[in-house]
């Protein structure tokens, strides 16, 4: 098996509406041998005279082998885009590059998982739970979301996790609140030893927060810096690009395609999201008076 990522004509099994979201299920053989969790594929949208460039990248919610081998994306219809894939249908064609990223780090023996989710982005955690179990792995999932049809998965988690803890904002799942609220709880009742972390960008600054309150270490996926505006998944165009403190203290500007998805949560500067650090290696100066050589 090769890590080289493919890009193939994926055909379309099937298109479902899940919740607020689709579940897209591609038939691609090469992309699934391939896939290991944590990874992305990106897709080419609008078909094959349009103006839309950019492919839009999405994490891999699990791999079967049927056909030869599938893979199952799930999305948001936020804008064109995703809009163009919601109305495919079976036996349809699309352009699909993958997979993509760097996958989840797997604990060498046996141990204890926390796997915290939410939103369309959420459904990769899936992915590596099978994984994980297949491991011998202990595998507690925290599942959250704004409501009930913003929820992904609660009903597999409960059906093949050790424990699944749900909560939503307006308690119309599970008990009412944050992942904030009931993740320090689920630590403590489970005994975690690590904590894994998919979903919108809040929901990881906060399962990273708590994590490092229990010394624990995190993993997080920052797919949502893929999922914007569309990102070409390989490096090139520069559009999800976060900073990132290494072991050596320097703080230095990756792309969350390339260098990602999956990075530690402890070094993701989240409170300088969106920004270039002063401090980040290469970060333009601002010229004083002197340096600029005015008088």
């Amino acid at each position: 098996m090769s890590d080289t990522p493919v890009q193939t004509s994926a055909t379309v099994l099937t298109v479902r509406q899940v919740q607020d979201y689709h579940a897209m299920t591609l038939v691609a053989p090469a992309i699934a041998e391939r896939f290991r969790p944590g990874q992305f594929v990106a897709v080419a949208v609008g078909g094959e005279h349009t103006a839309r460039l950019v492919r839009r990248c999405f994490g891999v919610h699990q791999v079967q082998s049927d056909y030869g081998g599938t893979v199952e994306v799930v999305f948001a219809d936020t804008e064109p885009g995703t809009g163009w894939l919601a109305g495919r249908r079976s036996r349809d064609q699309l352009d699909l590059l993958g997979p993509l990223g760097r996958p989840f780090r797997l604990p060498r023996d046996p141990v204890t998982c926390l796997l915290a989710a939410g939103g369309p982005g959420g459904a990769a955690i899936f992915a590596l739970a099978d994984t994980l179990l297949r491991r011998g792995c202990q595998v507690h999932f925290v599942l959250a979301g704004p409501s009930a049809r913003q929820v992904f998965g609660s009903r597999m988690a409960q059906r093949i996790g050790d424990s699944a803890t749900v909560v939503t904002e307006d308690g119309s799942l599970g008990e009412k609140g944050t992942m904030r609220d009931v993740l320090p709880r689920v630590v403590q009742e489970t005994g975690a030893d690590v904590v894994y972390a998919c979903g919108p960008t809040g929901l990881l600054r906060s399962v990273t927060q708590i994590a490092g309150e229990f010394g624990l270490p995190s993993q997080v996926s920052v797919e949502e810096f893929l999922q914007r505006t569309g990102a070409c998944g390989i490096g090139v165009c520069m559009t999800c690009m976060l900073p990132v403190h290494g072991e050596d203290g320097v703080t230095r500007m990756v792309r969350a395609c390339a260098d990602g998805p999956v990075l530690r949560g402890d070094r993701v500067r989240w409170g300088d999201l969106g920004t270039i650090p002063f401090d980040a290696l290469g970060a333009p100066r601002v010229l004083s008076v002197t340096e600029g050589g005015s008088k």
